[in-house]
């Protein structure tokens, strides 16, 4: 069953009443969405185990850096629209109750660790009532969602799973939460999928009335939709990121190269970026889980192409410190070292599985003395790595530095003066990983530039 909203007007019904809404984890994804939730005007609790976390939001303070997310949660607090809770009992008076646990991948496997989703959904199975609505968020591998419908028939017959998969971009989650370029409900067949289109519908009133288009199908389909739009931007990225290669052996340069190939609207310009690739929490892991249940359900040879696409993203991290050798004359032992960034992209604390760390990582263990700087993500950096050495702002990590590399594409970094910068280093040459800079204008300001993949 797959349907535009707009195909059958008159059965997807928008009122604009609130609805009472519980959030069941209140990370990265439920801190988000719950605030979102109370700023689009409903009731809103979130519930989680963890005492601080919950203390922290209840007093309007994010507790990670996501843009615009502060200002919402003071505002929800403000209103009384949104509060936080480590009581269960709290969600209880809730009509719809979003899942939105982590799914890390499991230590030691490629696939995805659903502990937290089932803990979560076996405690809130006692607290619902007759017609409640349970909406799954959370990125899971195809098949969980009707094994929860099963279990939720078992004890409710009356409420409904939804599966409503999230697209959140950090950094730019709290739009992406508020005006969302599509929707997608995953529900059952009958009255109860229809009478849930119409309660999730409510929930996202003003998308909905502002045109989002909204594809209602079934459980496996939309659980498919997430991991196979990763998928497909990871083996984007992974692409250029080949063709930089074959540039670097070839005299090529990827990014004219890129800028040819996107003019052809079949494939657009949008993730064609080649550098040091993509890393953070979703990405590296849902294409890994996407790989082992695909293997569980004896289709592997469907997905081997993921494998390669991992493989060559992993594999610019081992370039970029080779690149810094071949700058340092072939050695990188006892050399200052800069490295302009930690976290896995701009807009974002996140470290998970940060390219940029790696890096540092790397070099550091050959030999490098190694300075990390972020203007967010420091905190994270060093609990994750505490051997690395960080500096609070640019010019103490450039200072008297041989090489500067440029690895998370801040707009701060972007914009920095090579001309004044290069007062500071002992050498001017950079690096940059993200293929962000004006090389032109470095190299007129008397840098030695290299990227990835370029002349």
């Amino acid at each position: 069953m797959m349907a535009e909203m707009d195909e059958h007007p008159s059965r997807w019904e928008t009122p604009t009443d609130a609805v009472s809404i519980s959030v069941i984890g209140c990370g990265y994804l439920g801190a988000v969405h719950a605030a979102a939730m109370a700023a689009l005007g409903h009731d809103v609790v979130g519930l989680d185990v963890d005492a601080a976390k919950i203390a922290e939001l209840a007093a309007g303070q994010a507790p990670f850096f996501e843009p615009g997310l502060t200002e919402i949660l003071a505002e929800g607090a403000r209103t009384g629209q949104l509060r936080f809770t480590t009581d269960l009992g709290s969600v209880a008076a809730a009509q719809v109750h979003f899942i939105c646990v982590g799914t890390p991948q499991r230590r030691g496997e490629n696939s995805a660790d659903l502990r937290h989703v089932d803990a979560a959904f076996h405690q809130l199975l006692p607290q619902l009532k007759p017609g409640d609505v349970v909406v799954g968020k959370s990125t899971v591998p195809v098949g969980t969602a009707e094994r929860l419908a099963e279990l939720l028939r078992s004890v409710e017959p009356t409420a409904t799973l939804v599966w409503n998969p999230e697209f959140l971009r950090e950094g730019h989650a709290v739009k992406d939460t508020l005006s969302p370029d599509r929707l997608v409900y995953g529900v059952p067949e009958g009255p109860a999928g229809e009478r849930a289109v119409t309660v999730l519908n409510r929930v996202y009133a003003k998308a909905v009335a502002n045109g989002v288009p909204v594809v209602v199908t079934d459980y496996a389909t939309a659980q498919l939709v997430k991991v196979a739009a990763n998928s497909f931007l990871a083996t984007k990225i992974s692409f250029i990121n080949a063709m930089a290669e074959l540039c670097e052996v070839t005299g090529g340069d990827v990014v004219q190269l890129a800028d040819a190939i996107g003019y052809d609207a079949r494939i657009g310009r949008r993730f064609l970026n080649a550098g040091l690739g993509f890393g953070g929490g979703c990405l590296p892991k849902d294409i890994r889980a996407f790989m082992a249940r695909a293997g569980e359900l004896g289709v592997d040879q469907a997905l081997t192409f993921l494998r390669e696409v991992d493989a060559i993203n992993l594999r610019r991290r081992v370039r970029m410190v080779d690149l810094a050798r071949e700058v340092c004359e072939g050695s990188i032992v006892g050399r200052r070292i800069a490295v302009l960034g930690a976290a896995f992209k701009p807009d974002s604390d996140d470290v998970r599985d940060s390219p940029a760390l790696s890096v540092a990582a790397q070099m550091t263990l050959q030999g490098a003395e190694v300075v990390v700087t972020d203007p967010e993500a420091i905190a994270n950096a060093s609990a994750k790595w505490p051997d690395l050495v960080f500096a609070e702002t640019v010019d103490e990590a450039v200072q008297d530095a041989e090489l500067v590399l440029l690895l998370t594409e801040w707009p701060e970094y972007v914009a920095l003066d090579p001309h004044e910068l290069r007062t500071r280093v002992a050498r001017p040459r950079m690096l940059d990983g993200r293929n962000a800079l004006d090389a032109a204008r470095w190299r007129a300001a008397g840098w030695t530039y290299r990227a990835l993949g370029r002349r």
